[in-house]
């Protein structure tokens, strides 16, 4: 009889054991991702008795999307990024002011406006651009997950530059959407999983700069047209996309606010169920906002834009081409309805400095072009760590009152 208890209390402790350590993948299995279990002692006068209570209630799932502008590859910038000593190219040292800014990003999407077509083919800046394949690593390096290459610079090198651009990004392991070798890898939605949010990535742009696509391969970039605009979204929701983000490459040069055609146009994203839309193409800031539209039926569906976030990085002196964005849009999926929406969205403002301002125009010294983080340099120099003169210290002020001006105020829905 003893030996019977015993082995009884033995199969409750162990199945005691297996059901603490099975309840929660057991709960995941049935949707409960975040399931805590916790034991309670209920102490009486009699005897202390274990409960077991689990904690089921569903949880919300946060994701972030970092994201930047046009990596525009000027001969100024790869000349400067040229090491005669190894005749290698390092473009790093210009983002050393703003690379803690993508550490914490669940994923950093950017623009590559130029082709890496190789040395072989010569290296150039405008009006055909041909950068350092170096660029590719190097951004990689800084925290970049996804560059779009869709963009009027996709054919400078024609259809082998466009392969050439693609090899050399899957060399240095960032994926890429907008353009394609084959229309196998057209027709294929890039999906990222953000913190358990399935995620769309898409890019679009107006033109080639009036390169035609190659005969046979009408396939290799993706013009912006609405029916095949449409097609891709309709294909990464029945692929199961929570979320759909999509790079445009839109709007007027050198404009910063934007045009009829970028409004109508994030309309019908909106109204098609994009939550994210990332602008480039006009060298410039311009807005950003949480745009709502209103459906036939009445109901409303909204998204978040910003129309254009200027040059990551040029050699460009047109007025307003040295500000640029660093873009942190911060999404939610409900943990009850699994409805996924745009929490909130900022930026750091960036200014693209040229040391040789004030100095030879064809100054070749070392770090020539720097990213700086303006909002710092202003925090900084006003706290009294000596880093930065009364010069660059008024820079920052004036670059930073005509960034905000142009993007406008950060976004919350807490608001």
């Amino acid at each position: 009889m003893k030996k019977n208890i015993i082995l009884k209390i033995i199969f409750i402790t162990i199945l005691a054991i297996l059901l603490i350590f099975t309840i929660p993948k057991l709960l995941s299995l049935l949707g409960f991702k975040n399931a805590n279990i916790e034991h309670i002692s209920d102490n009486t006068s009699d005897s202390t008795q274990n409960i077991l209570k689990v904690d089921i209630s569903p949880k919300n799932s946060y994701a972030n999307i970092v994201a930047i502008g046009d990596t525009l590859c000027h001969s100024q910038n790869f000349k400067d990024a040229y090491d005669s000593s190894t005749g290698l190219y390092d473009f790093s040292p210009m983002f050393k002011y703003v690379s803690k800014y993508f550490e914490n990003a669940t994923v950093c999407v950017g623009n590559l406006e130029a082709t890496l077509a190789g040395a072989q083919r010569g290296y150039s800046g405008y009006p055909t651009f041909n950068t350092p394949e170096a660029l590719a690593t190097d951004l990689k390096e800084l925290g970049l997950d996804i560059m779009t290459t869709a963009n009027n610079h996709s054919l400078d090198m024609g259809f082998s530059g466009l392969t050439s651009t693609l090899n050399y990004l899957d060399d240095a392991k960032l994926e890429h959407t907008g353009s394609a070798r084959t229309a196998e890898e057209q027709n294929k939605i890039l999906f990222k999983d953000l913190n358990g949010i399935k995620t769309a990535f898409l890019a679009f742009t107006y033109g080639t700069n009036g390169i035609p696509l190659p005969a046979g391969k009408e396939f290799c970039v993706n013009l912006i047209d609405k029916n095949s605009i449409k097609n891709k979204i309709d294909a990464a929701k029945a692929e199961g996309a929570e979320l759909i983000c999509v790079s445009m490459h839109w709007g007027d040069e050198y404009h910063i606010v934007p045009n009829s055609t970028q409004e109508d146009l994030a309309k019908f994203l909106i109204e098609n169920d994009v939550q994210v839309i990332l602008g480039c193409h006009p060298h410039v800031l311009e807005p950003m906002e949480m745009k709502t539209v209103t459906m036939d039926d009445g109901t409303t569906k909204s998204g978040f834009v910003i129309y254009s976030m200027g040059n990551f990085f040029s050699a460009q002196t047109f007025p307003n081409t040295r500000n640029t964005v660093i873009v942190d849009v911060k999404v939610c999926k409900d943990g009850s309805t699994h409805k996924v929406s745009v929490d909130s969205a900022n930026y750091v403002p960036v200014y693209v400095y040229d040391n040789s301002f004030g100095q030879n125009p064809n100054y070749n010294g070392k770090d020539r072009y720097e990213l700086l983080d303006i909002e710092t340099i202003i925090k900084e120099y006003e706290s009294g760590l000596g880093n930065w003169n009364e010069a660059m210290y008024n820079l920052a002020k004036t670059e930073l009152e005509r960034t905000q001006n142009i993007v406008g105020p950060e976004i919350s829905n807490n608001n």
